[in-house]
């Protein structure tokens, strides 16, 4: 009898988490990839977060995802097999814009979404006719996935292994932003029934929608938060402010069983240059009071680095976030991922310090802004992150809302991580600096 054939599914590191990485997620898209792998293959999982990763085993593939910071552990790990003559296939969001550069490191890429093509991958990977590039285009506005497989991750601690996606992609094209580009243009969203037949599995833990706007269109997601309303479950998820303009919408979520939201607000000096989901006929503030006041925790997300930001930004925010107290503010270094528009923009104007996207992470500064210095955004957004943790900001924040005690817990934790940071050096090394001009760097 014929062994089965067998599967590594990879998750690289790119720094040793410690203790940490009992409170990180499961990569859903090696869930999702697992799901989609005929049930005849033997699937395993390394994830580098947790544990080493078997170079010395026996695989007939090894798949590989890969986020732009994750991009060169990506490829080292690849090169380390394929010398072993183990095929290796590279998908992700890092391999989808640049297939061209993956292939450098891998015999196959998945461009775009796995699900439609990984069945196919494997019969021509099994018949020796492996093609190189196998591409998925979303089309309509329903969203067909398989449920996602939680069995292969025995053995590992997370702060949940119940994660799930209702929707994907996005109408807004940010410049910023990777969504539209990898997911498609529209909110294509699942059947509420398969979503709420598929959440009827988990326990009464955590549960993460990893959606990147799960209330981004209000009509298609209320079906699936009345549902959710009898199972008992606690859950968070990311969603558009404007959401909370629906207090239909508001009252749904926190019967659903929401305790946490996070949300983009991205920029309080130039939001409509810069962020065209932020245009509302209600201020923020009051949309930020409308969901706090359910229980809700909501975090706010801001980025720093765009043409109309200088220096004064770092104060405005704080105050700004002062004014509207979020349960937990939340700062990025704005990031110019390859395959966008802003990325596309910076490289033609010469502004790239770099392309080592080792540094892509949103905590450091790889391009140069044009009205501060690169040192000046690294370190206006060290100080506004440590500003607005400080006790007195933080107890300010707590008491200005309903579930105070749930608030100040997550202030703690999330102060913990800023002011547990050693200061980092700035800029990181082999990073060109801030005085070169990024010409002549290694892509």
């Amino acid at each position: 009898m014929a062994a089965a054939p067998r599967l590594l599914l990879i998750y690289p590191a790119t720094e040793k988490l410690g203790w940490v990485r009992r409170f990180q997620l499961p990569s859903l898209s090696l869930k999702q990839v697992a799901a989609a792998t005929p049930p005849e293959w033997e699937v395993l999982l390394a994830d580098e977060i947790h544990e080493d990763i078997p170079f010395d085993g026996q695989f007939d593939l090894v798949g590989i995802t890969a986020m732009t910071h994750q991009a060169v552990r990506a490829y080292e790990i690849a090169d380390r097999f394929r010398l072993r003559g183990i095929p290796v296939v590279l998908g992700g969001i890092h391999p989808t814009v640049l297939p061209e550069e993956a292939l450098q490191h891998a015999d196959a890429v998945v461009i775009g979404e796995a699900e439609p093509v990984w069945a196919q991958l494997l019969s021509d990977l099994q018949a020796g006719r492996m093609a190189p590039r196998y591409r998925s285009i979303p089309h309509g506005d329903l969203l067909e996935i398989p449920w996602s497989r939680r069995d292969f991750l025995a053995g590992r601690t997370y702060l949940t292994t119940q994660t799930i996606q209702a929707s994907r992609g996005c109408p807004y094209d940010c410049p910023f932003c990777t969504v539209t580009p990898y997911f498609g243009r529209t909110f294509r969203y699942r059947d509420p029934d398969d979503i709420l037949a598929e959440l009827r599995t988990f326990d009464r833990k955590l549960t993460i929608f990893l959606d990147d706007n799960i209330l981004g269109d209000p009509e298609r997601a209320k079906p699936i938060l009345r549902g959710m309303a009898g199972l008992g479950l606690r859950w968070g998820g990311q969603a558009n402010l404007r959401f909370a303009e629906d207090p239909e919408l508001v009252s749904l979520l926190a019967q659903s069983g929401c305790i946490g939201i996070f949300v983009g607000i991205e920029s309080v000096a130039g939001p409509q240059a810069n962020h065209p989901k932020t245009g509302s006929r209600f201020s923020q503030a009051d949309l930020i009071k409308r969901v706090r006041d359910t229980g809700i925790v909501l975090e706010a997300s801001m980025i720093f680095g765009f043409d109309d930001h200088d220096e004064s930004v770092f104060e405005t925010t704080v105050r700004y976030l002062e004014e509207c107290a979020p349960s937990i503010p939340t700062f990025h270094i704005l990031t110019p991922y390859p395959g966008t528009a802003l990325f596309e923009q910076f490289d033609r104007e010469g502004r790239m310090l770099h392309k080592e996207w080792q540094h892509y992470d949103h905590n450091q500064v790889v391009f140069r802004p044009k009205l501060m210095t690169p040192e000046q955004l690294y370190r206006g957004w060290r100080a506004a992150r440590r500003e607005v943790y400080r006790w007195p900001s933080v107890l300010s924040r707590v008491m200005q809302g309903n579930g105070k005690l749930v608030n100040l817990a997550y202030n703690v934790l999330r102060r913990g991580g800023v002011y547990g940071d050693e200061e980092v050096v700035y800029p990181p090394k082999g990073s060109g600096g801030p005085l070169g001009n990024g010409q002549g760097m290694k892509p």
